[in-house]
């Protein structure tokens, strides 16, 4: 064997300790090498998550609801140099010196703080990544914020997840305390939706609206409109959590490439 060979080893040896997805097309080089299936292609499994459930390696994942308060404990990882700006799952670059995290489920932008439960040091960190594809670990630290509660050396750590608030759009910083509690308290249903199709004649939207109600769980609804051309039926595809995931799910589905993303009540 030569020294090529050795040297890469050493290489993987030293830096396995994360396992959190960056940007569409970069899951193969970001999970633990000890659970990788040598027969699977991630980068073609991979798809862009935000709150539409979505598959990696046969588990599905469903981005879920939380209000401020809720907690969760579990095991946490980190993640640095070797993803430092790369794509993370809702399209930044990672940055490795600020305060962020990767988490299965929970909202982009979510505020969360984290504890950790051996030393009681925390840290505050803001969802922006998908991972750690671990089932005993629940939320990859930046390089920063895993110092900040020093558990570079150990590599993971027993957490005490809590969520504090989320970010509005578009905002990279992390709140102060009174920013934080203009925030909204939950997550819920957004008015942003998916115009699919729009008809002079109703029955054209009604056998569009029946085909695609509760296309991978989102309903059809026909908006009546008026307007100088005359009457027009537009069928809507609602069900969306946020501007992100109506906007996701359009990119990625290939039933509705020619909708257009709109506000309900608008």
């Amino acid at each position: 064997m030569n020294k090529l060979y050795f040297l890469s080893l050493a290489s993987l040896i030293i830096f396995t300790s994360a396992c959190s997805t960056r940007g569409k097309g970069a899951y193969k080089h970001t999970i633990d090498s000890r659970t990788l299936d040598s027969k699977v292609d991630y980068a073609k499994t991979y798809s862009h998550p935000t709150m539409r459930p979505y598959t990696i390696r046969g588990i599905k994942y469903y981005p879920t609801v939380v209000s401020v308060g809720d907690t969760f404990r579990g095991n946490a990882s980190w993640y640095g140099p070797n993803f430092n700006g790369k794509l993370t799952s809702n399209g930044e670059t990672y940055d490795m010196y600020a305060m962020t995290a990767a988490h299965k489920t929970l909202p982009m932008n979510t505020i969360v703080k984290v504890t950790n439960l051996r030393n009681g040091l925390s840290a505050v960190v803001r969802i922006n990544d998908r991972g750690p594809f671990v089932s005993t670990r629940i939320i990859d630290l930046s390089n920063k914020a895993a110092h900040k509660i020093e558990m570079v050396g150990a590599g993971t750590a027993p957490v005490k997840l809590e969520v504090l608030g989320f970010e509005s759009k578009g905002k990279k910083s992390i709140p102060t305390k009174k920013e934080m509690r203009k925030t909204p308290q939950k997550k819920s249903i957004s008015n942003f939706a998916l115009q699919i199709a729009s008809f002079s004649k109703i029955d054209g939207a009604l056998s569009t609206q029946e085909k695609y109600d509760n296309t991978d769980g989102y309903r059809t609804v026909i908006k009546d409109v008026q307007n100088d051309d005359g009457r027009i039926f537009k069928v809507i595809l609602k069900g969306f959590k946020s501007e992100e995931e109506a906007r996701d799910y359009k990119y990625n589905s290939s039933l509705f490439d020619k909708a257009f993303i709109i506000r309900l009540g608008e």
